[in-house]
């Protein structure tokens, strides 16, 4: 099962179709970080500072304010980067290079090995779908090994609707997702370790799954599954 990368972007629902979804029963939608590897340990501290260090030379911010800027956007659009495009005119390709050089990330990238077993024995069309540039997923799963068992790559680049980015939580890019596998909603399954992201899917008819492996103290801290997630699990082989 080889990896098909998607080309066109995904815009209004009207994208290029990509293969092989109308032959199953089941689309197995991945978030990438903190779903298929510890993230926290691997890449997310660097990257926070590597976009406080963007803000703060591209903008001519001190550090604080620079810092402040970067948990401001992130919280009202659910990524730093769709405040820094609308509010301060920074341009998404260069920001998203810049922030995701992570000198030595191979070598801190971590899995669980029961649950890449349990991704090889996964039936169904399985799709990356991360918020994270192209090139860092590839290097991910390039560190996982597990590449090859993915029948199609969608990072933020695809999020694109009418020309604007739509990354997650965006419930009509999503919808757009869907439309371009060629199948409905409801055949599709978000796996994800973000809830605002699957309130979106379940919102548009998606089933959701809450992946809590590598969550560390949050998990410890949210004793309800909220009525938008079907199933909580810290363990990929649940969903076999």
């Amino acid at each position: 099962m080889g990896v098909v990368a998607s080309q066109a972007p995904v815009q209004g629902g009207s994208g290029r179709r990509l293969a092989g979804a109308r032959k199953v029963t089941r689309v197995w939608l991945f978030d990438l970080d903190d779903t298929l590897h510890d993230a926290t340990h691997a890449s997310m501290p660097q990257i926070r500072d590597a976009m406080g260090d963007y803000i703060q030379q591209h903008l001519g911010l001190s550090r604080p304010e620079a810092d402040a800027l970067r948990t401001r956007h992130w919280h009202r659009y659910g990524a730093t980067l769709l405040g820094l495009v609308k509010h301060q005119g920074v341009d998404a390709a260069h920001f998203l290079h810049h922030t995701h050089v992570l000198p030595g990330l191979e070598a801190r990238v971590r899995g669980h090995r029961a649950d890449l077993a349990a991704l090889r024995r996964l039936r169904g069309l399985k799709v990356i779908l991360t918020n994270a540039p192209a090139a860092y997923a590839a290097r991910v799963l390039g560190a996982l090994g597990i590449a090859h068992l993915f029948d199609h790559i969608l990072s933020i680049e695809d999020m694109r609707m009418f020309g604007h980015l739509r990354p997650k939580p965006d419930a009509r890019m999503l919808r757009a997702v869907a439309v371009r596998l060629g199948v409905p909603p409801a055949r599709c399954v978000l796996v994800e370790d973000t809830l605002v992201h699957q309130k979106a899917a379940r919102r548009i008819g998606m089933d959701t799954v809450w992946m809590q492996r590598w969550m560390g103290p949050r998990a410890s801290r949210q004793h309800r599954r909220p009525a938008y997630v079907g199933r909580r699990v810290r363990e990929l082989r649940a969903l076999l």
